[in-house]
C-alpha cells in the first residue's frame, strides 16, 4: 500500500496542515448533544473554528474510556432518543457542510450490532472518512479492516504509553489515516497540563510508521495545543469542546476551536520531523 493511500482522507488533511508549517487540530463532539440539531450546529462550529479533522462521537451506553464530561453528554444524547441512524445523518450533514474529513469515534459493540459491512457501507455513503475505534485492537479487527478497505475508509487505532514497541509496530501497520496516541493512562477529560508521557510515545510511534501521529486526552487550551503540536502532527481535543458547547453553545465551541487552532499554528520544534 502506498503512503498516499495509507494516509486516507484524515491523514491527507493532517499532512496538508503540516506542510503549512503547523500542527493539525482534530476536534471532537458527540452526536445528539445537547439535542440532535444542537449537536449538528455544535459540530459545524468546529469546522468554522478551524478544525482540520472532525471527530464525531457515537453515543454508547457503556462508555468505559470516557471521562465524566463526555459520559454525561452521551447519556443526554441517548436519553433524547438518539439512534445510530441519527449519528449517520449527522455525519452526512457535516460532510455536506464542508470538505473537512469526518471520522466517527465509536466503541465496537454498536458497530457489531448494526452489522460491520452494512455500517461501513452506510458511513461511506454518508460521506464519512472512517472510524476511530478505542476498544478494538487490530488483532481482533479483521472484519472491520476488511470492510474499511472495501469502502475506502480510514482505520484509526490507538497506542498508549503502556504499548510495547512491538505492539506499536503491529498497531500502526493496521492504521490508515493517522495513529491516535493517548497521552495519559486513564479516561478522557481536560487536564491542567499535558502528560509527560506524550512526547516519548509519539517518538516511539514515529519510529514505527510514516503516518501522522495525533495526541489526545487532556488538551484544553491554546497553550497546551501548541505544546503538543511541537512534537506531534495533530492535537486532538474533546472534553474541553464538549464543555464549551454545554456552557456556551455553538458560539462557545467556535471560540474555543478558534483559540486551539491558533495554538497549533504557533512555531514548531524541528523535532516534529516536518
Amino acid at each position: 500500500m502506498s503512503e498516499l493511500v495509507a494516509l486516507g482522507k484524515a491523514g491527507a488533511a493532517i499532512r496538508k496542515a503540516n506542510a503549512e508549517g503547523r500542527g493539525a487540530l482534530v476536534g471532537y463532539l458527540p452526536a445528539g448533544f445537547p439535542t440532535y440539531e444542537g449537536g449538528v450546529d455544535g459540530i459545524k462550529a468546529l469546522v468554522d473554528g478551524g478544525c482540520d479533522v472532525i471527530e464525531i462521537g457515537l453515543p454508547y451506553s457503556d462508555p468505559v474510556m470516557d471521562g465524566v464530561t463526555i459520559q454525561r453528554a452521551t447519556e443526554a444524547a441517548l436519553a433524547g432518543g438518539l439512534r445510530t441512524r441519527d449519528v449517520l445523518s449527522t455525519v452526512e450533514k457535516i460532510a455536506s457542510y464542508s470538505d473537512v474529513p469526518v471520522l466517527l469515534m465509536t466503541y465496537w459493540n454498536p458497530i457489531e450490532r448494526y452489522g460491520v459491512d452494512r455500517f461501513a457501507a452506510d458511513l461511506a455513503a454518508a460521506g464519512g472518512a472512517g472510524l476511530i475505534t478505542p476498544d478494538l485492537i487490530p488483532d481482533e479487527g479483521a472484519e472491520w479492516i476488511a470492510a474499511a478497505d472495501k469502502y475506502d475508509l480510514d482505520k484509526v487505532f490507538l497506542v498508549s504509553p503502556s504499548s510495547t514497541d512491538e505492539r506499536i509496530r503491529l498497531t500502526t501497520a493496521a492504521c490508515r489515516g493517522f495513529v491516535y496516541a493517548t497521552a495519559v493512562m486513564g479516561v478522557t477529560g481536560a487536564r491542567d497540563k499535558p502528560s509527560d508521557l506524550a512526547a516519548p510515545l509519539v517518538a516511539r510511534t514515529k519510529a514505527a510508521t510514516g503516518l501522522p501521529v495525533g495526541v489526545g486526552l487532556g488538551i484544553s487550551n491554546a497553550d497546551q495545543a501548541a505544546g503538543v503540536a511541537a512534537f506531534a502532527d495533530a492535537a486532538i481535543v474533546g472534553a474541553a469542546l464538549v464543555k464549551a458547547l454545554q456552557d456556551g453553545g455553538p458560539a462557545g465551541v467556535r471560540s474555543l476551536a478558534g483559540a486551539l487552532s491558533e495554538g497549533v499554528r504557533r512555531e514548531h520544534s524541528a523535532a516534529a520531523g516536518r
